[in-house]
């Protein structure tokens, strides 16, 4: 779901449907009843692929060694916002 204030999507949790409209409705429901959304995906859990804990050195270890991946090597134009 994407909040009013936000502009990123964020995982709200986990519901069982029997189609995709029927899983929007339903996560609506669920999720947004104080109103605080403005959009809402959802994804069949067959269609997630994540990395597994017993290999998150050897994946997650080479990221240390690019720092021009950190943002604090870039100055932002005054124009660019929500960065």
């Amino acid at each position: 779901m994407r909040s009013k204030q936000g502009l990123e999507h964020k995982h709200c949790g986990s519901l069982h449907a029997a189609d995709a409209p029927q899983a929007l409705q339903m996560a609506r429901d669920v999720y947004t009843r104080r109103q605080e959304g403005v959009s809402i995906w959802v994804v069949p859990s067959a269609a997630i692929t994540a990395s597994e804990s017993a290999h998150k050195d050897a994946f997650f270890d080479p990221m240390a060694d690019k720092v021009y991946r950190h943002p604090s090597f870039y100055a932002l134009p005054k124009a660019v916002e929500h960065m």
